[in-house]
């Protein structure tokens, strides 16, 4: 097995993570509205060749294919397989091609339900939820629980109280977060990440959200706050359709630059989110490679 992962990020040089999933899944054919861990099951082989993909890239951190495994936001039952069953193949396929080489991320996305005082949701029950879906994927495999695109800080208080008691397994939680660096409920990165540290999670960023300039400003947010490993994953610029055809706006050149001001403010974990590709971890692998030389 790989190092420790929290014994790696001691090390001067940040870790390359992967890139986009679902939308990268969308360009092999996976139908719009179509949850992609249903392709878990259904089709095994393209969930295999993209960890193969961003594995050739570069990447040194494989995310499963998991994102809405919840129980409060996937049924029981999809497609007429179980919900754990897909769970549990998502972090199998990407333990395949990851092999004894490189880390496993498992990933727990939002329930998509907005916790009590906001909604309905209860703090418990979403804790109850998480606690279920860490522990399958524990159980399969991962190397580390990976909390992403959070907007609420208690649902993501509630992921990780989950996490840590359904596993031993590090923890890293990352937020969504607007140019201003704040969350769509308001919170801004600095707060979140002081949080995150009181909690226990063992590296705290951003992911998604409004592309790597709102990322590099959460992330310099988080740095004057929090002295934990900081993890800055954006999406690849903005999407707008051309000829009917979802486009996104940053180059992997561009993706090169961004990776470079990352390292320079102390990124940890580099990697991307929607609308990347296994170019834009190349590139990102290309800025790393040259911060070490």
């Amino acid at each position: 097995m790989p190092a420790d992962i929290l014994s790696r990020l001691c090390l001067p040089v940040p870790l390359v993570c992967d890139g986009a999933i679902g939308t990268y899944l969308q360009a092999r054919g996976l139908p719009g509205g179509t949850p992609p861990e249903l392709w878990n099951i259904e089709q095994p082989d393209e969930v295999r060749a993209l960890h193969r993909a961003y594995l050739e890239a570069g990447s040194q951190i494989l995310t499963t294919n998991t994102f809405s495994g919840n129980r409060l936001r996937m049924p029981d039952t999809l497609g007429g397989h179980p919900r754990a069953e897909l769970v549990r193949r998502g972090v199998e396929l990407a333990r395949e091609v990851a092999g004894d080489s490189v880390w496993v991320a498992a990933s727990m996305g939002p329930t998509g339900r907005l916790l009590e005082p906001y909604g309905d949701l209860s703090c418990d029950l979403a804790e109850e939820a998480y606690a279920e879906q860490a522990e399958i994927m524990a159980e399969a495999g991962a190397d580390i629980i990976l909390i992403e695109t959070m907007s609420d800080v208690l649902e993501a208080r509630a992921a990780l109280l989950g996490a840590q008691r359904a596993t031993s397994l590090s923890v890293f939680v990352t937020f969504a977060f607007d140019e201003a660096g704040r969350t769509m409920m308001g919170s801004p990165a600095s707060e979140i990440s002081r949080e995150m540290q009181a909690l226990g999670a063992a590296a705290v960023g951003a992911n998604c959200g409004a592309g790597p300039a709102a990322v590099l400003v959460a992330l310099t947010q988080m740095g004057r706050a929090t002295s934990l490993p900081l993890i800055g994953q954006p999406n690849a610029g903005v999407p707008r359709l051309e000829a009917g055809e979802t486009v996104w706006d940053s180059t992997p050149d561009e993706f090169a630059e961004h990776a470079r001001r990352l390292i320079d403010i102390g990124a940890r974990v580099i990697g991307a989110c929607c609308g990347s590709t296994p170019a834009h971890i190349r590139a990102i692998r290309t800025a790393v490679d040259a911060a070490r030389a």
